[in-house]
């Protein structure tokens, strides 16, 4: 995709968000499976079911600036959930990788948070309020889960993989 305008960037990293959204998807059930605490299990439980509703929004989205939804391969968020997956497997010890999970984990939300925070106000420059609302509230939900993923990792598992 040739990128000429703010509109062209626009959609190019809407759909890069797309097909990240798509990965990380398809990534927890492995962290569900390979978490140890069982409120960082149901955390990501419910962050997988929440994907389903980022998805829809992003999918109304380029209906509403009629396009196809569709990915861009996203390196970025790749290499975000190749690294976890690597250190899921070297990690013995289950709060140790626990505490691995939640780094990863927050890294995914970071880069959401960074370009759906993106969108939104590319979208508000360019017109499209009913897009840049939805935007946001998935930006709500991205910044809550890194908030919980704090929560979590400062309660009590960062001290138990430290112990």
């Amino acid at each position: 995709m040739s990128i000429k305008t703010l509109d062209d960037l626009f959609i190019h990293t809407l759909k890069d968000i797309f097909f990240a959204e798509t990965q990380i998807k398809k990534a927890l059930p492995k962290m569900i499976e390979n978490a140890d605490d069982g409120k960082l299990r149901g955390l990501f439980e419910d962050h997988l079911d929440e994907i389903n509703t980022h998805l829809e929004r992003l999918e109304r989205a380029f209906q509403l600036l009629g396009k196809d939804a569709s990915g861009e391969k996203c390196p970025a968020i790749v290499g975000i959930i190749t690294e976890a997956e690597e250190l899921m497997s070297e990690i013995d010890d289950a709060d140790t990788r626990d505490a691995a999970m939640i780094g990863a984990a927050q890294a995914v939300e970071h880069y959401e948070i960074t370009r759906y925070g993106t969108l939104c106000v590319w979208a508000n420059q360019l017109g499209y309020n009913e897009v840049r609302d939805l935007l946001e509230q998935t930006l709500s939900e991205e910044k809550d889960a890194d908030d919980k993923l704090s929560q979590i990792a400062e309660g009590k598992l960062n001290a138990q993989a430290a112990a």
